[in-house]
């Protein structure tokens, strides 16, 4: 029996499959820790950007159609247009996962929608995770909390900006990790 692809190409329909509130209709921050119900295979195919922290092993990913190398603590991404599938789920409900979720057009018109493509880890080329130390990890989380925080605000006239600009921030860490991690011959 062939499985059933689920598309999610927007924030909300996201939030719905992971049975999460959305407080803004172009952007979420996961925390998969606090879902409550059980994992299931399943394959996404992606309309919208994520970014995921993956702080336990909660599942085989498949990439498009091969497979993606990661272990605890890893950065996994996916961007628009590009499928993704998990397997062989471990029985742990509340996997520590953590990262946003975001719509191409909260990006449009700011510096992050106009450098975009330079993040070439949202490329099915990379099909490697990014391995992250201790100290890594927290700057991704940091980063997540602010973009959480303004979220919490509600939307006003900043919000998109701030939101961009932090979220532009997260990924030139992510950048400046993989760069890191390539110069020190362990990737």
């Amino acid at each position: 029996m062939k499985e059933e692809v689920i598309e999610l190409d927007t924030v909300d329909k996201y939030n719905k499959f992971f049975k999460v509130e959305t407080y803004h209709p172009m952007v979420t921050v996961v925390d998969l820790s606090k879902i409550t119900q059980p994992a299931q295979p399943f394959t996404i195919n992606y309309g919208i950007y994520a970014l995921f922290l993956k702080d336990t092993l909660c599942g085989d990913i498949t990439y498009g159609r091969q497979p993606y190398d990661y272990q605890e603590g890893t950065i996994v991404c996916f961007a628009p247009g590009q499928t993704a599938g998990v397997s062989n789920i471990e029985d742990e409900i509340n996997p520590a996962v953590y990262g946003i979720v975001f719509h191409p057009d909260l990006i449009r018109g700011t510096s992050l929608g106009k450098d975009i493509k330079k993040y070439t880890f949202f490329s099915y080329a990379v099909n490697e995770a990014l391995h992250l130390s201790d100290q890594e990890k927290e700057i991704v989380m940091d980063c997540l909390k602010k973009i959480s925080i303004e979220l919490e605000h509600g939307i006003d006239k900043h919000s998109k900006a701030l939101i961009a600009m932090n979220i532009e921030l997260l990924l030139n860490y992510c950048m400046c990790f993989f760069v890191r991690l390539q110069f020190s011959g362990e990737m």
